[in-house]
This record gives structure tokens, sequence and C-alpha cells, in this order.
């Protein structure tokens, strides 16, 4: 019944909200961070959030896999039951923290605090900006990471179709301003991957990457099953790999979505689910773009020991 208002709701706005100042407005800065247009407003509702202690935290830098790592987790807490996960859309069942469209839309604050426990609670934020209260309450938080190239491929692409962002231009200018990260929406990939990870050292994250779990699916959930303290037999998690597969979620309704219209956003354009693999960015960067992101790469990554797979798997 929810999803249905929803979705109504939707309909109703968002033709109109094409003609207001929501859509391909340049970042706000929020304490440093380049932050979307629309969530920027009211920040005293990020900051002043009160977590739960059996909060589960789903954190990645956009285009990082947030939707099938939502995805897992809530079947896993479903114990596999794919109808069960059918009873609404994703971005309902794990609320955006940041989320908001002033006046059109509710924050993801909101629709967090009227959820009955356990929540899922997805973001994008860098470690700084996570509110504190979950830090002080020990949730539990998965972070997943995935390397810069493939992900600065799938953004570009996203901003394409999401008119909530600013319009990204051309490839070329894109791909240069991902490498300095100081106008990218929520701030540096490489900010962002690298203090998650430092994070983990005093914090209860399980950090897990991308390309790993493309390359067995299996394996990486079922670290995600320990991490949540859940046991589940061989079957379930077989059942779980299948209904989390790209295929069957860019089939699904309730996680593709399909149901948000074109004025925000535009599928005829890119679809939100493109194509869910490692290596793409092998179809996009010249010789010479490679040659300068791996020498940027290199300089910017010389802090850390996190590393990624960049072939395709």
């Amino acid at each position: 019944m929810f999803l249905l208002f929803f979705l109504t709701l939707m309909l109703d706005i968002f033709p109109e909200m094409a003609t207001e100042d929501y859509l391909r407005r340049d970042c706000q800065m929020v304490h440093g961070i380049p932050m979307v247009y629309a969530f920027s407003f009211d920040w005293d509702r990020i900051e002043n959030f009160q977590s739960r202690p059996d909060d589960i935290v789903i954190a990645t830098y956009p285009k990082s896999g947030t939707t099938w790592l939502s995805e897992i987790v809530d079947m896993i807490l479903n114990n596999g039951d794919a109808d069960k996960c059918k009873r609404d859309a994703i971005f309902n069942k794990v609320p955006m923290l940041e989320f908001v469209v002033p006046g059109k839309m509710p924050a993801g604050t909101e629709q967090l605090t009227n959820m009955p426990s356990p929540r899922m609670v997805k973001t994008h934020l860098p470690v700084n900006l996570l509110p504190k209260s979950f830090w002080d309450k020990g949730c539990k938080m998965i972070y997943m990471a995935r390397n810069a190239k493939d992900v600065a491929v799938s953004f570009y692409h996203f901003d394409l179709m999401n008119k909530l962002h600013p319009d990204p231009g051309s490839w070329d200018d894109y791909l240069e301003k991902f490498m300095t990260g100081k106008t990218m929406i929520f701030g540096s990939w490489y900010d962002h991957v690298k203090n998650w990870w430092n994070k983990r050292n005093d914090h209860f994250i399980l950090y897990l990457f991308y390309e790993d779990m493309k390359e067995d699916p299996k394996r990486e959930i079922k670290k995600i099953i320990h991490f949540l303290g859940k046991n589940l037999d061989e079957s379930v998690v077989d059942n779980i790999v299948y209904h989390t597969s790209f295929d069957v979620m860019k089939d699904n309704p309730m996680t593709n979505y399909r149901m948000a219209p074109a004025a925000v956003m535009d599928h005829s354009i890119s679809p939100f689910m493109r194509k869910g693999i490692s290596g793409d960015w092998k179809n996009h960067f010249t010789v010479a773009q490679n040659e300068a992101f791996d020498e940027n790469y290199k300089k910017t990554m010389a802090d850390t020991t996190l590393t990624f797979q960049f072939s395709s798997q």
C-alpha cells in the first residue's frame, strides 16, 4: 500500500519538479564536501540523526554496488525469502540517509525514523559526515568499494541520467574532475575509500570489494551472513545468490528504479542498472587517459595499503 502511494506521489510531483530549482543544479558544499544540491538543505537533520544499536549501515561511494549490497542484506535478514523482499522498492526498504527533495519528497531521515528495527541505512557519506550516533552506538557497518576506473565510468553514465545531479559535461572533462576529486558529489573517491578503510581499525566495519563479489558472490555473501550473526542453510545462500544476481535484479521492478519518472532518472539516456561488470573502463578510457589516470592514482594511493583489481572478471 505504501509503495502504491509513493509511486503515485512521485508521478504527481516530478513532472512539475522539472521546472523548479532542484534539477541540474551545481553542488553545494557541506563541511567541505560537494553535496547534491537538493540534499544540502537543513543538514542538522543529518548531524542530529539518532541511530539505534541494531541499525545496519550500508555505505559506499556512489556506483559501487550499493543497490546490490542493499538487496543482499535484505535477503539475509529475511532468510532468503524472495517474496518478502519484494514487499517494497529498494529505496523504501533501505532509505538513503542523506536523501531529500525539500517540499517534494520525504527525507531519508524521516523515513528511517518511522521504520521498525532493525533498520538498514544506505549512505554515500564520507566517514567524517556520518552522524556521530552511529559510531557512539556501535552500529554494524558494511562498506563496499569498487575500483576507481569502473566507478568513474559508471558514475558518469549515472550523472547523465540522474537529473538531480549537475550536468556531467564531456567524458574527458569528467574524468579530469574525478581525478582531482574536488567537485565530485560526495567528494574524492580516493579520500572516501581510504578513510573508510582506515576506520575499520577502530570500528565494527566489514569492508568488501565489488570485484571480489563479482568473482565469487557466494563466498562474499557468506562473509556478510557471518558478520550479521546469521546462520543460513546452503540452499538459502544459493537462493540469495540467484535473486541478487545482476540479471535478476535488472528485471526486478523493486530494484531497477524503472518506476522513477524520466523527469529525474531518464533510462532512455542510460539505465540505472547498466552493465554490472568489472573492467568496463577499458571500453571508455583512451590510452592517454589511462596513462594519466595511472600516474595520478599511484601518487594519490601511495599512503594506503588498500589495493584494487582493475582487470575484467
